[in-house]
């Protein structure tokens, strides 16, 4: 018969997919109980009773168990941690509150943003969501720059309006290649101005994250405001897993208020995954490149932060045309200089994604057993 200890250890190869941590470690394991007949009956708990991945915690209990020896048979049930045991696992997270499993399929976060104005971020969000859909990927992108908001235009979404799903749910809107697009541009009249206060911008932006059915994706890019104000602040606290992606543009004045950005991911511990120099250059429809924003801001932010420089984008008369188009330049005219350039961004943020964690991971050897016999020659 195993013993408690051994099935503890079992369940800590179970994996939060949200959280990163294992089940035992975030004091999800309510009980154990082994009965005489081999039976062993767990009770997990989850952070809400309608959890999506209430289904992945049950396999994975299962089969973490079932591996032991002499157990015949493995019963799973599920409570709901109270208010104050879901504060206290908050605190020692070191977060404000617990996701409650909108974002448990997603893979991987990546924030966008610059630390002012007038760069290009949106249209390079727009654009790298669509090279990364290209590539085959699940691609969301939130449009959290409430004040300025663009990615409904950028796809073409000016008219659409999410529909609820049976678990009341807000669904994101499927454009291009199936880009889903949340934005406050699909509950406003169009291109009407928001003016919003700090806490309803709080609010706004944890509704995105925790009440919109994202599913699952490979990346959901966050398109943030310019500056390090309110957003970038929450998104830290609700999002302490994302990466920060900067984009700055080639002049020094440019490059060191970029850096101001760079600096409030750091303070807030987001992990920086590299920076994007848009506009570095302006390539004419004949070929000819004038270097009218200087040169080199980008290379310098990234060898100030020791990230690596994703890719330089250059103007062009078609990426100006396609982000009012409504259809990413990436899908327009995947020839065109600016849109290789920000192919190849997407392919350095494909590089640079985790590998995603399995449901499983199987506890190490107390010590690997000395191979026996005589040693074979290799070729």
């Amino acid at each position: 018969m195993p013993t408690r200890d051994q099935v503890t250890n079992a369940l800590r190869s179970v994996i939060d997919p949200e959280l990163r941590r294992d089940i035992v470690e975030l004091e999800m394991v309510r009980s154990i109980d082994i009965h005489p007949n081999g039976v062993v009956e767990v009770t997990v708990s989850l952070t809400t009773p309608g959890c999506p991945i209430r289904s992945h915690f049950q396999t994975g209990v299962a089969q973490a168990i079932t591996k032991l020896d002499g157990v015949s048979g493995v019963n799973v049930s599920f409570d709901v941690l109270s208010d104050n045991e879901k504060q206290a696992l908050g605190r020692k997270l070191g977060r404000g509150a617990l996701p409650e499993g909108a974002l448990a399929q997603v893979r991987n976060v990546v924030c966008i943003g610059s630390g002012k104005g007038g760069v290009g971020k949106s249209s390079v969000t727009a654009n790298l969501a669509a090279a990364l859909a290209g590539d085959g990927k699940q691609v969301g992108v939130l449009d959290a720059d409430v004040w300025g908001y663009s990615q409904p235009r950028m796809f073409g979404l000016g008219g659409e309006r999410p529909k609820v799903s049976d678990e009341r749910k807000l669904l994101p809107i499927a454009a291009h290649e199936g880009i889903f697009v949340m934005s406050i541009g699909f509950f406003v009249e169009q291109d009407a101005a928001v003016v919003w206060r700090g806490p309803m911008l709080h609010k706004a932006l944890q509704q995105f994250l925790e009440d919109v059915e994202w599913g699952e994706l490979d990346y959901l890019l966050i398109d943030l405001p310019p500056g390090t104000g309110d957003v970038s602040m929450t998104l830290a606290q609700l999002l302490p897993q994302a990466k920060f992606l900067i984009v700055t543009t080639p002049q020094p004045v440019a490059q060191k208020v970029a850096a101001r950005s760079a600096e409030m991911a750091i303070k807030l511990k987001l992990e920086i995954a590299g920076v994007i120099e848009n506009m570095s250059g302006f390539v004419t429809p004949s070929g000819e490149r004038f270097q009218i924003f200087g040169e080199g801001g980008g290379q310098q932010l990234a060898d100030q932060l020791e990230v690596p420089l994703l890719a330089k984008v250059p103007l062009t008369m078609a990426l100006r045309e396609q982000s009012d188009s409504g259809l990413p330049l990436v899908f327009a005219d995947p020839d065109d200089p600016a849109a290789q350039a920000l192919a190849q961004g997407a392919r350095g943020l494909i590089a640079l994604s985790p590998i995603e964690l399995p449901v499983m991971q199987a506890p190490a050897p107390a010590a690997a057993p000395k191979p026996a016999g005589m040693s074979l020659p290799m070729a």
